[in-house]
Formats: structure tokens, C-alpha cells, sequence
């Protein structure tokens, strides 16, 4: 207030009651002073060093909202007391002034705002209680989280489920139900605050029964009564909530809790709580039935793999070893020691199994032969795992490498045999004629005998040039222009692309590097190539050649637009008399043309494939070294 007789009046009230009294004559003093202490009380006059007193408490009360805020009017206004009260002031003083009123003001809107501290105290406990409990509840959700995404005991988990179901909601007892499928009843699974020998016993029939309704409807229920509700037999409880565990859209159980004792009832806060905790116990029964069916896949898979013949060596991306099976541990002689983690390389010192592993990055063949020196061969399978490595399987094929080399002999026997009465048969038929004169029947049966021995004897000479290329014989090797091979092949071949219609798109690039090989070996494994697309190339189809290099080595692409070979067929179709199973009937060759090829290639320590889409046509992918001067 400014100086004034009133405000002299009020200190000495004041005073004579026992109140301490700060006078303040402006706004910013107040501010100063506000900063410092705490008042009981504030009084304002209605005016301030000119300054409109209301606004000035407006601003005290938006840092003190409980402060009571007396305003001293001049004289008795109520419009002014209309403001005042909006504005939040507590109470008004005007002359006429009694000491006794002021005193009795001050008074009232003291013990007015302890009543109000009070209540905010009590409210602040009430609140800090309830947070309390809201973090209590909290932790003991995450604390279940952790103990379900760390542990695969479904007993335990279960049993933690229902414990914090019990804890939370200050229940006498807990129970987890779940359905027997076979005999449609529910039995606990997980119990708290029963006997074991209740637990163990407990059955709840699906028909007729509160639990089972919940599992038909998959709704929540809960009550509380002032007379107990019977669940079965002595089980009668007068609180309770049944919440659903649905996996997916079928319900395969309850939790439940509830109090058998008293009547107190459960919250809606309690129903959110079970619900909560009913999807916990959900996903530690998925979690436990995922493990389960991993688990058991897994021991299938280790007892396939253990058991099988064939080898198996699992690697990481850096080539360590992830699983070994005992038909690879006998493979290489490796024991039983734990191999587990080691490089590949240091567990395995085969010289060619090293061989074929360093070039898997450069060679895009699967499938590689492993020789030993007792005999035994093996057919290598790599193979990428994406995510996970590779795998490489090992299968023994002596036996058939055995049987092939006795199916070589005995052919290249017989072809020799062969050889020397057929050509008596060729010359005897082709004498017919000039002993005497023959009908045109008799002519006739003459052609066939002359084309049948020709097939016969064109079969055996690819038996004898595949036995002679097998056996080595071809070891001399020059210096080969490749594109010239194909060059003149294509001009041999070109009067047959005509009267077919078909299109050839060659691509040849320039200035390509010799070969090292023999040139009529060469020349027959393009022959047998471009032969086949053409005869398996429908009439109007396209015929695709490219010939380049790549770094050391010459590819040649042989593409056509035929039939195609089915997936079943590609891993045979180089084997000896191997047609496709596609293949049209009547259609000539003696199954030997590719096998003539794959030796030839190999021969030159080359490589092939085959890329085939039935209906779309093939591709084969041939690769030579190119020639090197330092090879003399």
C-alpha cells in the first residue's frame, strides 16, 4: 500500500495479533520480495503507485496459485469486488476499518489456506502413492518381460504370470488354465496359493462353467458379490476376473483370480492389468511350443545328417567350420575331435579338396571329383547358404567310376570287334549290283542295309574317338585360331540353316587369343555343338554364337531357341547315350555327342554348362585356357 493513516492502522492490527508485516510501496519490490520469502497473506491496495492493484495480484497468483490475496478497496464497489473475484482474490477490506474485522479476515483466510495446503499435501501422498504403485506395476511387467524372453521353462514363466497376476491385483489366488483338446476340459497349468494336490486335480468342464464361457466367447468376465458364486465343487469364491489367452483367433485358455475370503472387488485398472499379463502368457507358449517344434526339427536334422552316407562339412562366410557329420570325418580320416570353429583349411589338408576350395570364388561349377590315392573318388557338391555359408556334401562314386572304366572297355572292345565285318558288309552290298542286275525292290533293301551300317558305323567310330579322348591318346596340342574353327563350322553348316528358315546372330570378337589344343578335336566339339542347335532349333528359330575372352580363357556361347531340356534331364545330358526325354522321335544321333564334347573340353582343361528352359531353348557355355608361350 502507499503511505497512508490506513495503512497505519493495519500494521498496528496486525502486530497486536502477532503477525510479522512487510510493507511494500511498488510492483517491483513485490517482484524483489516474492523471490526471497513465502507470505502468509498478501495484502493489495486497490490502487499502487498509480498502478491498478487486481492485475498486479494476478500476476502473484499465477506464481502462488494457493497464496490468499486480500484486496483494500478505497470504498464499497461491487463491481470492483466482481472483478476482484474473477481475478482469483480470496477476500476485501474497506473502510469503515474495525480492528477486530481485520484481524477476523486475516484469520479466516489463513486457516482457509492451511486447509488448502493441507488437502494439496494430502493429494501430492495420494498421487505419489498411486505413481508409486503405477511404477511398482511396471517393474513387475518388465521384470516378467525379461524372465519370458530369456527362458524357455514354460513352468516357470507360467508360474511368474500368475504371481504377478496375483500381486497386482492384491488377489487371494491366481490360476492359469489351459484346454485339454482330447477331453475338452480345462486344467491349471500354473497355480498360486493352492494345494498341490488341488492344483494337480483341478478339471473345469468347457460346457457350463464361467472359464469355459470365457474360452467360447473369448470375452472377459468379472463380478463381485456379497454371496460367493460357486466355481465347481467347494470352490466358491465373491471376487473374480477370467481373462482369455488367444493365440491368434482361438482361445486356448484362462487367467484367472480371484478372492475367496473377502468381498473386495476388482478394479477395471485390474481387468487392463490381467489382460496384459494373459498376452504375456501367450507369447511364453508360443515362445515354448516354437522351441519345441525347432527342437525337434532339429534332432531330425541331426540324426538325417549323422546317419546319412554321404559327407556333409556346414562353413560360415569365412569358411569355419559350423557342423561336420562322421561320413566327412571318415572321408578324411579327421576322428572325433571337436572341429567346430576351425578354418576349414587348417582342419582339412587335402591337396585337391584345397584346390577345388580356393577356386569355388573363380569355377561356377557345383560339382567337382575328388580323387584319393587308395582309389576312392567322390563327387563334391558346394553349394552357398545364403545368411548361414555353405555347405559341401561329398558322395562316393567309386563304384560308378569303376563301372564306367569296365562300360568304356568293353565298348572300345567291341567297337574294334565291330569294325572289321562291317566293313565286309559294306563292300559285299556296294558288289551286288555288278554280279548281276537288281529290281528296284532289291535296290531298295540294298539302301537300307547300306544307311543302317553307316548309322552302325558312325556309332562306333564316336565310341572309338570318345575312348581314344578318354584314354589320353590326343596329347598333341597346337597353337589354335578358335575363331577360324567355328568360321569354317558355320560354312559347313550353312546350307542346312538355310533350308531351315533360321537366323544366326554371330558375335566374334576381334583380335581374340589363340588356344592351345588339338584343332581336329577342337573343330569336332564345335561341330557337335553347332550340329545340335541346329537340328533341335525349329524352322524360323535363331541361332545365337558368341566367341570372346575373359582375362586367360576363350568363351564360347552356343544359344538356341529349340525345345529346351527338362531340369531333370540337365544333369545327365553329357553322360554316354543320354537323350533328353523331350527329345522327338525319329530324330537321329546315338546319344554320344555331348559326351564327345565334355571330354574334349576337359581334355583341354576347359570347362562346360548347361543353362536350359523347357520350351525356350538352351545355352551351353564352353571355357579353354587361352595359349601361353611359356606352356612349350
Amino acid at each position: 500500500m502507499d503511505e497512508s493513516p490506513t495503512l497505519g492502522l493495519l500494521e498496528r492490527a496486525l502486530h497486536a495479533s502477532g503477525y510479522v508485516v512487510a510493507h511494500i510501496q511498488d510492483a517491483d519490490a513485490l517482484d524483489r520480495a516474492l523471490l526471497e520469502t513465502t507470505p502468509l497473506i498478501l495484502l493489495i491496495a486497490q490502487t499502487l503507485k498509480g498502478q491498478d492493484g487486481i492485475p498486479i495480484a494476478q500476476k502473484a497468483l499465477e506464481r502462488f496459485p494457493t497464496l490468499p490475496v486480500l484486496l483494500y478497496a478505497d470504498h464499497d464497489d461491487t463491481a470492483l469486488f466482481k472483478q476482484a473475484i474473477r481475478a482469483g482474490i480470496s477476500d476485501f477490506l474497506h473502510p469503515p476499518l474495525r480492528i477486530d474485522d481485520i484481524v477476523d479476515i486475516i484469520k479466516h483466510n489463513q486457516k482457509r489456506a492451511e486447509h488448502m495446503g493441507d488437502w494439496v499435501r494430502r493429494e501430492v501422498r495420494r498421487t505419489t502413492a498411486s505413481l508409486e504403485k503405477r511404477m511398482d506395476e511396471l517393474e513387475t511387467l518388465v521384470k516378467l518381460g525379461r524372465t519370458i524372453n530369456s527362458s524357455l521353462d514354460l513352468d516357470n514363466v507360467l508360474t511368474s504370470v500368475v504371481t504377478a497376476a496375483v500381486e497386482l491385483t492384491g488377489a487371494e489366488e491366481g490360476q492359469l488354465l489351459l484346454l485339454d483338446d482330447e477331453t475338452s476340459e480345462l486344467y491349471m497349468r500354473a497355480g498360486r496359493n493352492f494345494e498341490e494336490n488341488f492344483a494337480r486335480t483341478f478339471r473345469l468342464p468347457v460346457r457350463d462353467s464361467l472359464a469355459g464361457q470365457v474360452v467360447h466367447t473369448g470375452q472377459t468376465i468379472s463380478f463381485c458379490q456379497d454371496s460367493p458364486s460357486k466355481i465347481k465343487t467347494a470352490y466358491l469364491v465373491y471376487a473374480l476376473i477370467y481373462v482369455p489367452l488367444r493365440v491368434g483367433d482361438h482361445v486356448v485358455g484362462v487367467l484367472g483370480v480371484d478372492n475367496r475370503q473377502n468381498k473386495r472387488p476388482f478394479t477395471q485398472h485390474h481387468e487392463l492389468l490381467m489382460s496384459v499379463l494373459a498376452d504375456y502368457a501367450v507369447i511364453a507358449i508360443e515362445n515354448a511350443q516354437a522351441f519345441q517344434a525347432t527342437d525337434q526339427e532339429r534332432q531330425k536334422l541331426d540324426a538325417t545328417i549323422n546317419n546319412i552316407q554321404d559327407g556333409v562339412i556346414v562353413l560360415d562366410p569365412e569358411k569355419n567350420i559350423l557342423l561336420i557329420n562322421p561320413a566327412a570325418r571318415k572321408v578324411f580320416g579327421l576322428g572325433m575331435s571337436d572341429l567346430t570353429g576351425q578354418t576349414i583349411l587348417k582342419a582339412i589338408t587335402n591337396a585337391d579338396f584345397s584346390e577345388i576350395l580356393n577356386s569355388i570364388s573363380e569355377n561356377p561349377l557345383k560339382h567337382h571329383e575328388m580323387a584319393f590315392e587308395d582309389g576312392r573318388v567322390f563327387n563334391t557338391q558346394y553349394v552357398p547358404l545364403p545368411e548361414i555359408g555353405s555347405v559341401i556334401t561329398f558322395e562316393e562314386i567309386t563304384h560308378l567310376k569303376m563301372l564306367d572304366r569296365l562300360k568304356s572297355d568293353f565298348i572300345h572292345t567291341i567297337s574294334h570287334d565291330l569294325r572289321s565285318p562291317l566293313t565286309a558288309i559294306m563292300g559285299y552290298v556296294e558288289l551286288l549290283d555288278r554280279v548281276g542286275p537288281l529290281n528296284d525292290q532289291q535296290k531298295q533293301f540294298i539302301r537300307h542295309v547300306q544307311n543302317s551300317a553307316q548309322n552302325i558305323t558312325t556309332l562306333i567310330n564316336d565310341l572309338l574317338d570318345l575312348g581314344r579322348i578318354e584314354a589320353g591318346f590326343d596329347t598333341r596340342k597346337d597353337e589354335v585360331a578358335f575363331d577360324s574353327i567355328l568360321g569354317y563350322t558355320l560354312d559347313n553348316l550353312n546350307q542346312q540353316i538355310i533350308e531351315k528358315n533360321q537366323t544366326v546372330k554371330l558375335s566374334i570378337e576381334e583380335k581374340l587369343p589363340a588356344l592351345r589344343g588339338n584343332p581336329i578335336r577342337l573343330r569336332q566339339l564345335v561341330d557337335n555343338l553347332l550340329v545340335n542347335a541346329v537340328k533341335y532349333t525349329p524352322n524360323g528359330g535363331t541361332l545365337t554364337v558368341n566367341l570372346f575372352h575373359d582375362t586367360d580363357q576363350v568363351i564360347l556361347e552356343v544359344i538356341d531357341t529349340g525345345l529346351g531340356i527338362p531340369p531333370t534331364d540337365q544333369p545327365h545330358i553329357f553322360e554316354k547315350f543320354y537323350r533328353a526325354s523331350n527329345t522327338p522321335k525319329n530324330t537321329p544321333g546315338t546319344g554320344l555327342g555331348l559326351a564327345i564334347v565334355k571330354s574334349i573340353v576337359e581334355n583341354h582343361d576347359g570347362r562346360i554348362w548347361l543353362e536350359s528352359t523347357v520350351g525356350k531353348g538352351s545355352k551351353f557355355v564352353v571355357v579353354l585356357p587361352i595359349y601361353k608361350k611359356d606352356e612349350d
